[in-house]
Order: structure tokens, then sequence, then C-alpha cells
């Protein structure tokens, strides 16, 4: 139901660039399929993908190191690209002459072989942020707003430190304790581990 892909490439924003390894997810069954921020090798992720139907796209933010394949993918499989409208200008730095093909909407499902996931708004990395939740599947796939010790980067432009505290707390620590947090880059964790910890970022800064 759920595959995972490492690919890795460069990240740039501000005017710098950064070597990332990005999670790849794919969610589905043996005959369609999602792809969540299908980053930086499109062939490695059409090869896992084989000949399944790509029913959408789902971007969870625009940062480059998470759309720049997003189009050619797109084209691909015929599927179309779905992210906040948020995130426009974050889109625009890497896909100037293209739109995505649809927006995502706080409650919304999508869905593809028998797994259903509930767009979640959760601003603050950027934007537009949202995560993807699973409860069937006791996941949620957080993009860049909730790692494995603590709120993804705010320290560059379209991110806010206090809007991200307020999307984690109010958002994805109501979910419950059992959830895997599926990060958009490294391990993964769960929403009990990363709980306890909150007041410890907010006074840290970041």
């Amino acid at each position: 139901m759920i595959e995972h892909l490492v690919t890795s490439g460069t990240f740039s924003l501000d005017g710098g660039t950064w070597e990332v390894d990005n999670n790849v997810w794919i969610a589905g069954d043996e005959r369609e399929v999602l792809l969540i921020d299908p980053a930086h090798d499109a062939g490695a992720i059409a090869a896992r993908v084989g000949d399944r139907r790509v029913t959408a796209i789902v971007c969870t933010h625009a940062h480059d190191d998470h759309v720049g394949q997003a189009p050619a993918l797109a084209d691909s499989f015929g599927a179309p690209i779905l992210l906040h409208p948020e995130e426009a200008p974050l889109w625009k730095l890497t896909h100037p002459e293209r739109l995505p093909d649809k927006e995502l909407t706080h409650g919304e499902v999508v869905s593809a072989g028998g797994v259903e996931l509930t767009v979640l708004v959760t601003p603050g990395h950027s934007p537009g942020s949202v995560c993807l939740h699973a409860p069937e599947l006791g996941t949620v796939f957080s993009g860049d707003t909730l790692f494995r010790g603590g709120p993804g980067a705010t320290g560059r432009s379209y991110s806010d430190f206090g809007t991200i505290i307020e999307s984690i707390r109010d958002t994805l620590l109501v979910l419950p304790p059992e959830t895997e947090v599926r990060t958009g880059h490294g391990e993964s964790t769960t929403i009990g581990a990363e709980a306890p910890n909150l007041h410890e970022w907010i006074h840290r800064g970041f």
C-alpha cells in the first residue's frame, strides 16, 4: 500500500544551493497509485511505478526539490499535478511556464488503489504546505512540516516559525499518537514520539 524511494539532488532558494536526499512516497495498489513529492530522478520513480496508473501527483509544497520532476512525470503518466494555491510563488520559481493542474484544499480526499489521503493544510515551512493523512493506514505524509526531532526549516523566504508551530500543534499533534509520520527527508517517526517535545521546539526557536 505504501512504497518508499530515496532520490538525491539539490535544493535551491534565496541564492543558495544544498545537496539533499528526498523521500518519494507511492501509495496505492498493483493497479493504480498516487505519487507524493516525486523528487530529482524521474527515471527511477517511473521505473518503480511500472505499468500502474498514476491517478495524481501530489506535492506537499513547491520547493524545487519536491516539484522539480512533477511536470515530466505528469506528462509521462498523463496524471494531474495537485498543489495548494498558496504555493504559487514558489512553484513559479521552478516552473514559470506551467501551472499545476488542480488546487488542493483542506479536508479534501485524494485516492488511488483503495488508499484515501485527506489533505491537511499546514502552512509554515511554506505558505501552502500540506500533509496527507491516511487514517486507515495509521500514517501521515508530513512533507517538510514535521520531522523526527522537530519542525521543518523556517529560516528562508516564504516561511514562518510561529505558523509552523501552530500547524503542528493544532493539526498534526491531535492525530492518534501511534500515527506514523512519513517525512520528506530522513527517517520516519510517530506523533507520539514528537508531541512531548513541542515546548522544547518553541523555546529553542526552530
